[in-house]
């Protein structure tokens, strides 16, 4: 069920985009060459714990995931792109790191994902993450009353295409609410003009993801981490955004803070 928010639940709903958008910026600074990413993933509970939020993530258990995710914070690293579960490894030089995180405030969810890289960049990793990051902004300019789902994915894939990357279309934006995961899907690939129509009250979290040389993903053995098939590298870039009638605005947005 697809559920359009009022003026007074958008601005509801602003307390917990700040906060996923200070704790991302926060966890990004901190995250270096030879951090452990259970040490993100206290860090995060530590966060959520002062903050009185509630993690979207420790008890979520849908039909894809093995069993319930059991922490905060998804980190992915390298060839990983997405539901990275967190496991004992120091970051290394150069690595690829994708956080997504989710939490709720008051009953309200807001969802966002930064990738980056710690110690010396690759310069395939930085345009990896750079389209991701365009095309986060492409899908939010699409974002509009009047246009549809199609038209946000169209806009993203176009970002992707351009650059040489494949699409896999399994996972994608969706609806956040009281819930992290609602109505509707949001591929990150369709045709403008198709799907449901955008009203002024919906929100969408949005999160291009693409991988070098490849669209297949595989499952880790946690059951939840997914891998490009192929071992190349992913990235991932998702802010949740209200449609109004005077444009979109980006709830989780990190820019004042020092981070895209």
């Amino acid at each position: 069920m697809i559920e359009l928010r009022t003026p007074a639940e958008i601005e509801a709903m602003k307390p917990a985009g700040r906060f996923v958008a200070e704790t991302l910026a926060t966890l990004r600074d901190e995250t270096k060459v030879g951090t452990n990413l259970l040490a993100i993933d206290r860090r995060a509970h530590d966060l959520i714990r002062r903050a009185g939020a509630e993690s979207c993530y420790i008890d979520y258990h849908p039909s894809f995931g093995a069993r319930p995710f059991g922490k905060v914070i998804c980190t992915s690293v390298n060839d990983a792109v997405l539901h990275g579960l967190p496991f004992d490894y120091d970051l290394r030089d150069g690595d690829l790191v994708s956080l997504d995180f989710a939490v709720s405030v008051d009953g309200w969810v807001a969802d966002s994902a930064v990738s980056f890289v710690v110690g010396t960049p690759r310069d395939e990793d930085l345009a990896l993450i750079d389209t991701t990051e365009r095309a986060l902004d492409a899908a939010i300019a699409a974002a509009v009353a009047g246009n549809r789902i199609g038209d946000i994915s169209h806009a993203i894939a176009t970002i992707a295409h351009a650059d040489g990357y494949e699409i896999n279309t399994d996972f994608g934006g969706h609806g956040v609410g009281r819930i992290m995961h609602g109505d509707p899907h949001v591929p990150n690939d369709g045709k403008p003009g198709r799907g449901y129509p955008l009203r002024a009250g919906l929100v969408l979290a949005l999160e291009p993801w693409f991988l070098q040389t490849t669209d297949e993903l595989i499952t880790d053995p946690d059951g939840w981490t997914l891998r490009s098939a192929d071992g190349s590298r992913g990235a991932h870039s998702e802010h949740t955004i209200a449609i109004t009638e005077d444009g979109p605005i980006v709830l989780t947005d990190r820019s004042h803070l020092g981070a895209a």
